[in-house]
């Protein structure tokens, strides 16, 4: 009995509510105000920081906006003069290699080559004959920042076998591009094989290549086993599905079939 009267007393001590501390001191000292007007950081030895809190906020704020007013700028700095605004790089400047086959219709179109790059582009155009390359750079008249870019790809079109005429649309239009892809890319081929697949991409006298050019209205270019296609984004899709289809053995007249759907399909569409 006397063991079971301990342990009774042994919980209810510990069911009695505990005493509360109270962990907040009242100290009688009176608040004292602080009254220093300026703090001083030391971030490190060298460098110090100060900060003054004795300026009131409406007029410091007021000098902070006529300051940005007078500058010209929300950040307080004076505005850029007119010629660091410019976007046109002055002294940019390409390469683009030219292949050994090329050379000679190089020569023989120089004329037709450089002047438009120089009349609607503004470039300086150079043809590197030791480094079989040709050479652009912008001048004090180009105004146009991807002005070397479109030179850059008229140049390169012209060097993959493209017609001067149809590599001048890269310089007038500005959603052209160019696409190259080779044959052993879709499926490898060897020997005949290859040969036969090449074959039909062009048909008898060119016809089929024609033929898909008109309905994607694209420009293809096929050299050995690599294929380039020159036109906008949905049209070398266009073109570049036709030649695939071609080259995995679908027969010309399928595709045909194919072309006729699509290319009415984009003039209802235009």
């Amino acid at each position: 009995m006397a063991h079971k009267s301990h342990r009774y007393k042994a919980l209810q001590s510990q069911l009695e509510p505990q005493p509360a501390l109270s962990l907040v001191t009242s100290s009688s000292k009176p608040k004292t105000k602080k009254s220093s007007t300026s703090m001083e950081v030391d971030s490190d030895d060298d460098n110090s920081v100060l900060i003054n809190s004795s300026t009131s906020g409406p007029s410091s704020n007021a000098a902070a906006t006529a300051a940005a007013t007078a500058g010209g700028s929300s950040s307080g700095f004076a505005p850029l003069p007119a010629s660091s605004q410019s976007t046109v790089l002055k002294n940019e400047f390409r390469r683009i290699p030219i292949p050994a086959h090329r050379m000679t219709p190089l020569k023989r179109e120089w004329v037709n080559l450089y002047t438009p790059m120089v009349e609607m582009l503004g470039l300086q155009v150079r043809m590197n004959v030791p480094r079989r390359a040709v050479e652009l750079k912008t001048s004090g008249h180009t105004v146009d920042s991807g002005a070397i870019q479109k030179g850059a790809d008229f140049v390169k079109a012209f060097s993959l076998g493209f017609d001067v005429n149809d590599a001048l649309a890269l310089l007038r239009l500005d959603d052209l591009y160019l696409d190259s892809f080779e044959v052993k890319d879709v499926k490898t081929l060897h020997g005949d094989h290859l040969s036969r697949a090449i074959g039909r991409i062009a048909g008898e006298g060119g016809k089929v290549k024609f033929s898909i050019e008109n309905a994607s209205r694209t420009r293809i270019v096929l050299a050995d086993t690599h294929i380039h296609i020159l036109g906008s984004t949905q049209n070398i899709k266009i073109a570049r599905d036709a030649v695939v289809s071609l080259i995995l053995g679908s027969p010309p007249g399928k595709v045909y079939a194919h072309l006729k759907t699509v290319g009415a399909r984009m003039k209802q569409r235009f």
